[in-house]
């Protein structure tokens, strides 16, 4: 089935050819297409282009893990600032935070997704899901999946909270609140960490994968079993359970914006917000200072993820995906965080370039969906033919 789909928005003067890359994307959709894609360069709006039914620039809609990208903004801040110090043990902001080699750990392990507290063995509710602090105070007293720091596992549905209960014991303020206070309110960012209920009418609700027969094969195929730590880390021993769908579709999460996977924004914001904290927005001066995005930028550990399987010299930033690794034709240093149902967003501080990308079905098999690169790569072309 094709769909012949409307490309809405506006591009900047020599990026012609990201809004014809954007609307053979959609062509392509063998689901009702909706998506949203946004860039800025040195810290102008130089790519605003949405489509699909019900879909506008404005509309917002869940971003699963690119959640954690701002969240892992509001850690660097602090960390810039000195209130937090990323090799300082856990347990002297957290003393509750012990046993099973845990009290060694220290913020910059728990930030490289280290700590090998990827999830609670017999899974999470949906409501402990949707509420960072049932999440840190089950996880407090959870024994490591595998011996703290010595490596890594993607830590999917907890590293906000457990960073987040850090922010919490030092600020006396949440994540989310601080993220409002610093970075989404001065900028009019359309990136919320806690979606207020004013703004429930233009939420677009995520689509669930319905897989052809020969995706369901190859999912099928892939499943490592129940008591894998990949099942751990998405919950999937839970009774009943967890459908991460359902999950962010619900107003309850929506509202507590738990930051690993609650947070609700369109392309813009999720670009914007880059944008603020690399190249500064509208001829503001970046929230991060260089020295600060190199710390957050490089990696911790090497090898392998023991939750994804993901090799090749793979590895986490601090809190940050080092997105070069998906993206080769991105600049040194590129920071970003992708989302479980296809949404991408980064920052090049090489090219100056921010992007953001949603949609509002989910894309096989999950997280940053394929068209990215397509798109992200039409983007670098322009950036280099005006420059």
């Amino acid at each position: 089935m094709t769909y012949d789909i409307a490309v809405h928005g506006t591009v900047a003067e020599g990026f012609e050819g990201v809004r014809e890359e954007f609307a053979a994307v959609l062509a392509e959709e063998t689901a009702e297409p909706g998506a949203q894609l946004a860039a800025y360069l040195d810290g102008r709006p130089v790519v605003d282009l949405w489509a699909g039914d019900g879909i506008t620039g404005d509309a917002l809609t869940a971003v699963f893990s690119s959640t954690k990208g701002a969240a892992h903004l509001v850690v660097a801040l602090l960390v810039q600032d000195g209130v937090l110090d990323l090799d300082r043990r856990i347990t002297a902001y957290w003393p509750e935070f012990t046993g099973g080699g845990k009290e060694r750990l220290t913020l910059r392990d728990v930030l490289a997704h280290s700590a090998g507290l990827i999830g609670a063995d017999d899974g999470f509710t949906l409501d402990e899901l949707a509420d960072d602090r049932l999440i840190a105070a089950r996880l407090a007293g959870q024994r490591p999946h595998w011996e703290p720091g010595t490596a890594f596992g993607y830590h999917a549905l907890t590293i906000g909270a457990l960073t987040g209960e850090v922010v919490r014991r030092v600020t006396g303020r949440s994540v989310q609140e601080l993220f409002e206070e610093r970075v989404r309110a001065p900028y009019g960012l359309g990136f919320h960490l806690g979606l207020p209920e004013a703004l429930e009418p233009r939420y677009v609700p995520i689509r669930p994968l319905v897989p052809t027969p020969e995706q369901l094969a190859e999912l099928q195929a892939n499943d490592a079993g129940p008591d894998s730590l990949t099942a751990i880390a998405f919950s999937a021993g839970a009774k009943p359970p967890i459908d991460l769908v359902e999950l962010v579709n619900s107003r309850t999460t929506r509202a507590l914006s738990p930051a690993s996977v609650g947070g609700v924004a369109n392309a813009r914001g999720l670009a914007g917000m880059y944008a603020a904290a690399v190249g500064g927005l509208d001829g503001a001066a970046p929230l991060l200072k260089p020295e600060t995005l190199a710390e957050f930028g490089r990696p911790h550990l090497l090898g392998t993820d023991l939750v994804t399987g993901t090799v090749d010299g793979f590895g986490f930033g601090l809190g940050f995906e080092r997105v070069r690794q998906s993206y080769p034709f991105l600049g040194e240093g590129s920071i970003g965080h992708a989302g479980a149902a296809g949404s991408q967003s980064f920052a090049d501080p090489v090219n100056k370039v921010a992007y953001g990308y949603t949609r509002r079905t989910w894309a096989y098999p999950g997280g940053a969906a394929p068209e990215n690169a397509r798109l992200a790569q039409a983007v670098i072309r322009a950036v280099e033919a005006v420059r």
